[in-house]
């Protein structure tokens, strides 16, 4: 069998003070209807990036409202995870398709994967491109299909798109993050679903902001001076090294200024370590550069400390499917700046709920427009974190889930 992920208990109840009681009445009486049901997600890792942090959440909480849900993780080897790294690449733009070896590699593993998944699901929900061929291989083992992707098809390498769809046909139902994304061929299948954050995870729960102070001194951090901060994967789409170049720009008019970059390693990203040497490589010895992972003791609390303390909290992205720090920082009422790409202006309206930025230079002249007016900051955190309120957070992600079951008849 696959490797089943356990999870904690967490209960719809404890977030009807923040998000409401009408969601979670209405949270409630769709599931009424579908209890007992059997949901299975499948996904590449269980450790690292935004797909696992939603399902540590939405799969406790589908428990919770009577659904019968599991989560279960894909086996593979290097080989291919170096394959389906080239082929997220190439869906989000980059030119360089899987070869022939790549694509037989990927196949041979989903067909390992699809003989050890277990039979008998109401609904099989398949995470991005890593298993994506279990629906053609072993269509049988569930009533319902659904692909989800959690990846910017805005622009894909359109080889690579026309190799992966005919794995995609057998799916009644695909998700995707905003209309953007829908590949042709798929629209007629296509749901919206925006992801969300859990607000009573260690990652977000409300912090003082002494604790948060104790947590970045622990690393190097001068509280005293102002911090730039960047929450990601080490990867190119994410842009650290223009951050970098970013933070260079605003050292020469505030020269007390520091920056941390702080990611994680994650299970199915080998180009992660490359990037992150590079990254520390462009920072080149600079000691108000933190350059951090979550192999250096950076976990949760710690990541909530960085975005609860910074005085400017950066997603540079050049491509992003949605970007769950966006949400995350906005949520702790920092001041933001986001790339103007992907999933990232569909949670920042420009200039009221953070800023947006497509250059080096406009993000260093948004970090300094902000660092010299911190009521200019201020005012941007508070509406930011009441709009993730009320449209990024996991209740609202758990009952367009449960809608979407009702639509396909689980």
């Amino acid at each position: 069998m696959l490797q089943p992920v356990p999870v904690a208990h967490k209960h719809i109840s404890d977030y009807a003070s923040i998000v409401g009681r009408t969601l979670v009445d209405d949270i409630r009486e769709r599931a009424e209807a579908l209890k007992g049901k059997r949901v299975l997600h499948v996904s590449a890792t269980a450790f690292g990036g935004g797909v696992s942090e939603i399902l540590y959440t939405l799969i406790p909480l589908m428990i919770d409202v009577g659904l019968d849900c599991e989560w279960h993780v894909i086996y593979g080897r290097e080989e291919f995870f170096n394959a389906t790294k080239v082929m997220h690449n190439a869906l989000q733009g980059n030119p360089q398709d899987l070869t022939e070896q790549q694509w037989e590699t990927w196949r041979e593993y989903n067909m390992i994967n699809a003989r050890e998944l277990s039979d008998g699901w109401d609904v099989c929900i398949i995470h991005d491109p890593q298993p994506a061929a279990m629906a053609s291989l072993v269509g049988e083992k569930a009533r319902h299909w659904v692909w989800r992707c959690h990846i910017d098809l805005s622009t894909p390498n359109p080889f690579t798109l026309e190799r992966l769809l005919p794995y995609l046909d057998p799916y009644p139902a695909a998700v995707f993050h905003m209309p953007q994304y829908i590949p042709a061929g798929l629209d007629g299948r296509a749901h919206i679903v925006p992801p969300a954050i859990d607000p009573l995870a260690p990652k977000n729960m409300a912090f003082s902001s002494e604790d948060a102070v104790y947590n970045c001194e622990q690393f190097g951090i001068d509280v005293e001076r102002p911090l730039m901060c960047q929450v990601s994967r080490f990867d190119p789409w994410k842009d650290p090294l223009g951050v970098i170049d970013a933070y260079r720009i605003v050292k020469q008019q505030l020269p007390d200024v520091q920056l941390a970059l702080v990611g994680s390693m994650a299970t199915d990203d080998p180009e992660g370590w490359d990037y992150f040497n590079a990254t520390v490589a462009h920072a080149d010895g600079d000691p108000d550069i933190h350059i951090l992972n979550n192999l250096n003791n950076v976990g949760a609390i710690e990541v909530n400390a960085f975005q609860s303390h910074c005085d400017v909290a950066i997603q540079k992205s050049t491509r992003e499917g949605f970007g769950l720090t966006v949400a995350e920082a906005i949520w702790k009422a920092r001041p933001f700046i986001g790339g103007d790409v992907g999933g990232i202006p569909l949670q920042i309206s420009d200039g009221e709920t953070g800023f947006l930025v497509s250059t080096v230079e406009q993000c260093a002249e948004r970090s300094l427009e902000i660092l010299h007016d911190p009521a200019l900051g201020k005012r941007l955190g508070r509406a930011g974190k009441e709009s993730v309120r009320q449209r990024f957070l996991t209740p609202r992600l758990l009952r367009d889930w449960l809608a979407l079951f009702q639509q396909i008849d689980v």
